[in-house]
């Protein structure tokens, strides 16, 4: 099979593009931060996403599944229910931050991914994936561009979608994020010696995506 492991900081686009090239390629797309946004759902829900040892307990009593349309188009489910919708909020994105530090947590869902990969020839998007859920994909890439940028395109989002937020307070979750992701003790945000770097800062979607998808085609 064919492993594709894309990584990157929050807001680089790493879903869009992944899926796109996914498609474009014909494989199947695995967004896994929405699995990590799952558990924080979960665990903000239960309001034990400030407590370490809670969020470990709660884990012996949730269901996480993905699901996959004949298009290819990813869905979630925890405890049955499609929450694809309603992990995509500011408060969830940093409860995902939060749970995905937890050892547990990433051992929870590290052969869900493993198993997928294992069957499937998949890009697979995250914050570790290089480096520990898929390390002999056969390309690796790491895909970023400058808080700044990171920030308006979350920000133009949020708005598109109808909610009330600031720019600077979206940039500052931006920087907060990428402070915890890349300091946490258990698989911190970093390139593999072997990741292509690829900033999209300067890029358009199309762009992004064709230099993606190019990247892909040379590797394999």
């Amino acid at each position: 099979m064919i492993n594709v492991a894309i990584d990157g900081p929050a807001g680089a686009g790493k879903s869009t593009i992944a899926k796109a090239a996914a498609k474009e390629l014909g494989y199947i797309y695995v967004d896994t931060g929405a699995l990590y946004r799952t558990i924080a759902l979960s665990a903000v829900r239960l309001g034990v996403i400030n407590s370490t040892e809670d969020t470990v307990k709660m884990l012996d009593t949730i269901s996480v599944k993905l699901g996959f349309s004949q298009e290819g188009t990813q869905c979630v489910y925890l405890n049955g229910e499609d929450v694809s919708d309603l992990i995509r909020t500011p408060e969830i994105s940093m409860g995902a931050s939060k749970v995905s530090a937890i050892p547990q947590v990433r051992t929870f869902l590290l052969d869900l991914q493993r198993n997928i990969a294992e069957e499937n020839n998949v890009i697979m998007d995250g914050r570790d994936i290089a480096t520990v859920v898929l390390p002999d994909a056969i390309c690796k890439i790491f895909l970023f561009a400058s808080p700044e940028c990171r920030a308006k395109r979350r920000y133009d989002e949020l708005i598109a979608k109808g909610e009330q937020v600031n720019y600077e307070d979206v940039l500052d979750d931006v920087n907060q994020r990428d402070y915890q992701d890349s300091h946490r003790e258990i698989a911190p945000l970093r390139p593999t010696d072997e990741s292509v770097m690829a900033d999209t800062s300067s890029l358009t979607l199309k762009q992004s995506i064709n230099l993606v998808v190019n990247i892909i085609k040379e590797k394999i």
